[in-house]
């Protein structure tokens, strides 16, 4: 892809995701046994042809720093371009919602006035998807659209939950913009409604007129100054159509996770043709001992499995002992469940370490979610 530069936001804060988020940020919170939510969003980028892109960092920044090095692992340590940190506007409030913040980008101005690309891609980092945006990009500047909006259609308000609602023409013009309030009032709808996936493509000059314009207003975000000014732009929606998972809390977070065990999903999401970059971690083949049960699970490398794993998904180094027994599970990177004990439904934060013969017990509606570094 070539004169288009890419911006995520990485600090979306959220105080539902219980402990998960207590030191991260959703961005950087472990999915799938070796990603973390970031790296679908980075991905895409990649993908899809950007190598320039900046990441606006959360207000506890050390895991996804950690995570991302110099960018290696997403083909964007380069001379010209690359992987740029960008500071949030106001790391010392915590649960500070991020979302596309003019604050952040007025912060970051300079990241915008050195490139001299036609268009910006924007993009949030709690969401699983894999798009790749060059069909978008090419809509955008075969219609000269001020702005083109990333939507998806749905039924299901409840699994849109925080998305504004577009209302486009037949011709694919956005004639407006429901805020959230007006889109979560609402519990069915009787047909396919377009929700914003929080992914955007903008003039490059025309996102400096609006950070300039709006300087003396505190917390207003793009949305917002986007449709503040939808008379005098042209702003046009295109359609995605692939699978699109929100995460906005506990629950959303376990069952985006369960729903990469259906083979179908983890084809589209991990195994298509554009993949999911993320850390490589050099570490041995998972080894199953002459006891260990093991069904419908992903399983990360460096593992010992001695018990018994079903449809549960397993980080890199997890130990499960003989005899110890877990199903419908999340357990992220170096824990261990000892000899007899029982889990289901439960999520266990990294280093986390299962006693003997404890019983860990949750539900579908509610995980248990033990926090990093227990000893339970």
């Amino acid at each position: 892809m070539q004169n288009a530069i890419g911006i995520l936001f990485g600090n979306n804060g959220s105080d539902s995701l219980r402990g998960l988020t207590s030191e991260r940020s959703i961005a950087a919170v472990p999915f799938g046994g070796r990603y973390r939510i970031l790296d679908f969003a980075l991905s895409s980028m990649v993908n899809s042809g950007l190598w320039t892109i900046g990441l606006i960092t959360p207000r506890h920044y050390r895991s996804i720093l950690d995570h991302l090095g110099a960018g290696k692992d997403w083909f964007l340590d380069r001379k010209s371009g690359g992987l740029f940190i960008l500071p949030g506007a106001i790391h010392g409030l915590s649960g500070e919602n991020g979302k596309f913040r003019l604050k952040d980008l007025q912060l970051n101005i300079e990241y915008l006035q050195k490139d001299l690309s036609e268009n910006i891609i924007i993009s949030g980092c709690n969401h699983i998807f894999n798009i790749n945006y060059n069909e978008a990009l090419e809509n955008h500047r075969n219609e000269k659209a001020d702005v083109t909006l990333i939507y998806k259609e749905s039924t299901d308000p409840s699994a849109m939950k925080g998305k504004e609602r577009l209302v486009i023409s037949d011709n694919q013009d956005v004639l407006d913009i429901l805020d959230v309030s007006e889109t979560e009032s609402t519990i069915a709808w009787p047909r396919k409604q377009n929700y914003f996936l929080d992914m955007l493509i903008i003039r490059r000059t025309l996102l400096l007129e609006i950070v300039d314009g709006y300087r003396s207003i505190e917390s207003i975000n793009l949305i917002e100054a986007i449709r503040e000014n939808m008379r005098t732009l042209k702003i046009i929606g295109v359609p995605f159509t692939g699978y699109f998972g929100v995460i906005n809390s506990v629950k959303d977070y376990f069952d985006r996770s369960m729903e990469l065990l259906d083979p179908i999903i983890c084809r589209e999401v991990l195994m298509g043709h554009d993949r999911i970059h993320t850390k490589i971690v050099d570490n041995p083949p998972t080894k199953h001992g002459h006891q260990a049960i093991t069904a419908n699970s992903l399983i990360s490398s460096g593992c010992i499995i001695e018990g018994e794993v079903r449809n549960s998904i397993l980080s890199r180094e997890v130990i499960i002992e003989t005899g110890a027994s877990i199903s419908n599970c999340i357990i992220m990177q170096k824990c261990k469940v000892s000899s007899g004990s029982r889990l289901d439904h439960v999520i266990l934060d990294k280093f986390v370490q299962v006693y003997p013969g404890n019983i860990l017990k949750g539900n579908k509606n509610s995980p248990l979610v033990v926090l990093k570094g227990s000893l339970v």
